[in-house]
């Protein structure tokens, strides 16, 4: 009994030296290679979202830029239907009510169709942001595979 637990640690140890990986020349050049491709596509996957970061808070930006500016512009339509009706005669008052409510509408229908587009160009620029890094995050760990592949190369020479 002590022959054979004697033996399977024996075995033990020799299949995990053998799986250890020698430090030969080869094996610490492919090492430091692998390490600095990894370092790289890291530095290029950072340099992707910032990039991609950048711009996303452009596009944010440019889209309340746009919603601030139909807003202010449908605020003045207003403004302007208002002074109107104030403006009008006693007897035309109710004719000045209706077309002011027309024209606070329709500034309010185009208002919140320039809205709504600043929106959705907004999201489809943040969506292809999302893809860059995602694609960048992609590339990165293919690096790092690789160049792991590359080092188990050096150690089975």
């Amino acid at each position: 009994m002590n022959k054979l637990l004697v033996t399977m640690i024996a075995g033990l140890f020799a299949t995990s030296v053998y799986a250890q990986t020698p430090a030969t020349p080869a094996v610490v050049k492919a090492q430091e290679e692998a390490s600095k491709d990894i370092a790289k596509a890291e530095n290029k996957e950072a340099k992707a979202d910032a990039k991609a970061n950048e711009k996303i808070t452009k596009a944010q930006a440019d889209a309340s830029e746009k919603k601030m500016k139909a807003h202010n512009k449908a605020v003045k339509e207003h403004a302007e239907a208002h002074t109107d009706v104030a403006k009008a005669d006693p007897e035309d008052k109710m004719k000045a009510e209706a077309k002011a409510d027309e024209k606070v509408a329709k500034a309010n229908l185009k208002a919140e169709k320039k809205m709504i587009k600043a929106d959705v160009k907004a999201e489809k620029k943040i969506t292809e942001a999302a893809g860059d890094k995602a694609t960048a995050a992609a590339k990165t760990a293919e690096a790092k595979a690789e160049a792991n592949a590359e080092v188990k190369k050096a150690a089975t020479k």
